[in-house]
């Protein structure tokens, strides 16, 4: 069987994410769609809308045959990382190739940039860490230094899924090369458009805004009728969705009950931030009041979000360097469709990772920590604590039949 790759979050799964999942098979003409998803906390730095089971069962849905978990560390880490585990996770199932969606649509483009730079790395990388001593965040000093060694840009880097894109990329050829990239462009909404447009697509942050802000049906037409279900579903279930003004007391709590030398030993945690981040907590009675006072030139608004993340998680820096230090170590099912139990069947003997569907029966580090961050993130629930906080063990691999 002939399988490609997605890497997604899908927070939530929308018209867009249909859009690239069926003209990703088109382009491929693979039998098997492989989703790498994001658990319960995102690249972006907040927890997922709704939990890593419904969000499952939306992707096998919405037409992914096969979802497999990024672990936690490499889901929340900065771009090139979060690459790197995702695209690791792929080649290891067997896809002969990955799609991403992005601004640019012409892989011939981002392929010719890598190869610009192949010749320039020890520039590139010297430019890269010049303008963040600057005070730009890692996006804008990339963005800076490639434009630094080139007059002529053929790939905007100053656009997030070009960004990844390229991370994409870079992360298969350092890994040898073996699973072949491609590309769809962006359809109508911008990644970072927080109103709903015209049409039936929008980016997901515009969603998330208007579930938050206004009637969630405001944003049904955005997204199939079974995402739509599955958020309804699980708002009653948990008696919210979730967003990052649920964690605010937790965090709260941990910056104001550690030390500074505390803080600091939290993963992304630099350059005198705890202190920062002790004073702006005392002025703030919400997440976005609170961000609002952190935020500075140097981070972006997600590198901030990240690291708070890990103070919440109480994710110190020297666990998560050593998961960061190699790819993932284990192959987690999350869920599938018959076509994607038959793949999983057909590789399942010639893997060389060990495959996960049942937690409890494995012991990794980066299981305990996907332990460890479920058990806070079901801190979000309103209602039915208990039984979320059951969901990471209990939960089988979600089957979705045609």
């Amino acid at each position: 069987m002939k399988a490609t790759g997605v890497v997604v979050e899908y927070n939530p799964f929308h018209n867009g994410h249909y859009y690239h999942l069926q003209e990703t098979k088109n382009l491929t003409n693979a039998d098997c769609v492989i989703a790498v998803m994001s658990g319960n906390f995102l690249q972006r730095g907040e927890p997922a809308l709704l939990s890593k089971w419904k969000r499952t069962k939306m992707a096998l849905l919405g037409g992914a045959d096969l979802v497999i978990e990024l672990p936690y560390a490499f889901a929340t880490s900065h771009a090139p990382r979060f690459a790197h585990g995702s695209i690791s996770l792929l080649q290891a199932l067997g896809a002969e190739s990955f799609c991403f969606g992005s601004e640019s649509g012409d892989i011939s483009v981002f392929n010719k940039t890598h190869d610009s730079l192949d010749s320039q790395q020890d520039a590139y990388q010297s430019n890269i860490r010049n303008f963040i001593s600057d005070g730009f965040s890692y996006p804008a000093a990339a963005a800076k230094a490639y434009k630094a060694l080139h007059t002529h840009l053929p790939l905007d880097l100053s656009k997030p899924n070009n960004i990844l894109g390229f991370e994409y990329i870079r992360a298969s050829r350092e890994l040898g090369n073996n699973i072949k990239p491609l590309t769809i462009k962006r359809k109508n909404a911008d990644y970072h458009d927080v109103v709903l447009g015209k049409g039936n697509i929008a980016s997901a942050t515009a969603i998330r805004e208007a579930v938050f802000s206004e009637d969630m049906s405001k944003a049904q037409n955005y997204m199939p009728d079974f995402t739509y279900d599955l958020m309804v579903e699980d708002q009653q279930e948990k008696g919210t969705l979730i967003n990052w003004e649920r964690f605010f007391p937790l965090l709260r709590y941990q910056l104001l009950s550690s030390s500074p030398s505390e803080i600091n030993g939290y993963y992304e945690v630099e350059e005198g931030l705890e202190y920062r981040m002790i004073e702006a907590i005392k002025s703030s009675d919400s997440f976005k009041t609170f961000m609002t006072l952190l935020k500075t030139k140097r981070y972006t608004w997600t590198r901030l979000q990240r690291a708070c993340l890990h103070v919440l998680n109480k994710i110190q820096k020297e666990e998560m360097q050593k998961l960061l230090e190699s790819t993932p170590a284990y192959i987690r099912v999350l869920g599938m469709t018959e076509k994607g139990q038959e793949y999983l069947s057909s590789v399942k003997k010639s893997l060389e990772l060990p495959l996960v569907t049942t937690v409890s029966k494995h012991d990794f580090p980066g299981l305990r920590m996907e332990a460890k961050t479920s058990l806070v993130y079901a801190q979000g629930s309103l209602v039915n604590k208990i039984s979320a906080e059951k969901e990471e063990f209990n939960t089988p691999p979600v089957i979705v039949k045609s």
